[in-house]
C-alpha cells in the first residue's frame, strides 16, 4: 500500500473521525472527505456522474446486497446467467438469489484450451427470458480479461442488464463503464493499493428505482440508499489517496496532463505495458519447465488478453508444496482455488487447485527471475 494511504488514513482518525450529517467541523470534514472520494471514483470508474456511486465493506457484501434488491424484480420463468469462469463473489449471490425466487441459473462454460470464455455458449444461453448476466471483467485466477462490451451488447440485445465483477481488473487496466454500457458494476479498492472498502455503481435510473433495505430515518437519494450504517469513513479518506497515487503515475510519465482522468489513463496505459512485460517473461521462463502446466492464454502474441495474474499446476509437486517452498525464499503465492471454484472444478483441478502468481506495477524483471530460480530448485 502506498505510503500517502496509510497516512491518509491515519490523518483522518486522529482529526476528523466523525459521523457525517453533524454540524460541527469534523462531521462537515467527513462529507467532503466522502464526496471527494466518490468524484474520484467516478474518474477510475470512467463516469461524468458521481452519484450512484456507493460505499460498503467489500464486493461480496454489496453483491449479495444488489442482488436481493434484482430479485425482487424477477419472477418465475426468468433467467440468470453466470460464468464458469468467475470468483464465487460473482456467482453464489446470483445462484441464491434465483433461487429464493424460482427462477433458472444458466452457467457460461470456458474454453478449456485456453481458459476463456466460450462467447458462442454465452450467445446460446440468452435469450429473451434473461434478466441478468454476472460476469467478471478478469479472471482472479488465470489472468483472462473477458469481451466485457462485447458480452453488453448481447445480453441488452435480449432485453437483460450485466453485471460486471471488476474486482481483479482494476489494478491492471482502466475500468469504463460508459464505454461499456454496462448496468452495474462492483469493485474493492484494496485491489488497486487503498484500504479493504467496498464499491457499488449501477446506471442512476436504475440505482434510484431498485427496492433495497434500509432503515426508515435514511434517506431514500442516491447514494445513500444504497449505504446502510456508518461507512468506514477513515477506509474512503484512504480510498482517495490511491487514487490520487494512481494519477500521479500517469501524471509523471505525461507531466502536461492536469485533469485527474486523463492522468489516470495514461497511467494504467504505462501500467499495461509495463505487466505485459513481466508477463513475457514470466510465461517464457516457465515454458522452459517441462513438467510445469500453465493454465490461461500462454500465447505470447495474446498478452492483451490477460493480466499479469499466471496460474498452473505442477506434474509431481502440489500447489500447497510449491507455495510453501517459495514461501521460505521469501516468494509470496498462493496455492489453492482463489475462491474461484467454478473454474477450477471445470478444469478437474479441486481439490488442490493451482499455484497463483500475481505481478503488478511495482513487481520487477529481477524479482519474476529470483522466482524462476526457486522453482528450479524443485
Amino acid at each position: 500500500m502506498p505510503q500517502r494511504v496509510i497516512d491518509a488514513v491515519s490523518d483522518y482518525l486522529a482529526h476528523t473521525n466523525a459521523n457525517n450529517g453533524g454540524a460541527f467541523v469534523t462531521s462537515r470534514e467527513t462529507e467532503v472527505v466522502v464526496l471527494s472520494a466518490r468524484r474520484a471514483l467516478a474518474h477510475i470508474l470512467g463516469t461524468d456522474d458521481p452519484g450512484p456511486i456507493a460505499f460498503g465493506p467489500n464486493m461480496t457484501t454489496l453483491t449479495f446486497f444488489l442482488s436481493r434488491a434484482l430479485a425482487r424484480t424477477w419472477k418465475p420463468g426468468d433467467e440468470v446467467i453466470v460464468s464458469r469462469l468467475d470468483h464465487d463473489a460473482n456467482v453464489s449471490p446470483w445462484v441464491l438469489a434465483a433461487q429464493s425466487v424460482g427462477v433458472t441459473v444458466r452457467h457460461v462454460d470456458i474454453r478449456r484450451d485456453d481458459c476463456t470464455l466460450d462467447v458462442e455458449d454465452l450467445k446460446a444461453k440468452i435469450s429473451p427470458r434473461t434478466r441478468l448476466l454476472a460476469l467478471g471483467c478478469a479472471s482472479n485466477a488465470v489472468g483472462t480479461i473477458n469481451a466485457i462490451k462485447e458480452a453488453a451488447e448481447i445480453v441488452h440485445d435480449a432485453g437483460g442488464q450485466i453485471f460486471l465483477d471488476a474486482v481483479h481488473y482494476a489494478p491492471h487496466a482502466a475500468i469504463d463503464v460508459t464505454s461499456w454500457n454496462c448496468d452495474y458494476l462492483a469493485c474493492s479498492a484494496y485491489k488497486f493499493f487503498g484500504p479493504h472498502v467496498g464499491v457499488l455503481w449501477g446506471k442512476r435510473e436504475l440505482m434510484a428505482a431498485l427496492p433495497v433495505d434500509k432503515v426508515r430515518p435514511a434517506s431514500d437519494e442516491l447514494p445513500d440508499r444504497w449505504m446502510n450504517g456508518t461507512q468506514n469513513h477513515e477506509g474512503i479518506a484512504g480510498v482517495l489517496a490511491a487514487i490520487d497515487y494512481l494519477a500521479d503515475l500517469g501524471r509523471r510519465v505525461a507531466p502536461e496532463v492536469s485533469d485527474d482522468r486523463g492522468a489516470l489513463r495514461i497511467a494504467f496505459d504505462s501500467i499495461g505495458e509495463y505487466e505485459r512485460d513481466l508477463s513475457r517473461r514470466l510465461l517464457a521462463g516457465l515454458a522452459e519447465f517441462p513438467d510445469i502446466t500453465v493454465w490461461g492464454i500462454t500465447d505470447l502474441e495474446r498478452l492483451d488478453e490477460r493480466v499479469p495474474t499466471v496460474a498452473f499446476t505442477h506434474a509431481r509437486h502440489t500447489p500447497l508444496h510449491i507455495a510453501e517452498h517459495l514461501a521460505e525464499r521469501g516468494i509470496f503465492v498462493w496455492s489453492g482455488n482463489f475462491y474461484a471454484l467454478g473454474l477450477t472444478e471445470a478444469l478437474g483441478l479441486e481439490p488442490e487447485g493451482l499455484v497463483r502468481i500475481g505481478l503488478l506495477h511495482y513487481n520487477t524483471a529481477e524479482e519474476v527471475d529470483r522466482l524462476l530460480e526457486a522453482l528450479g530448485e524443485l
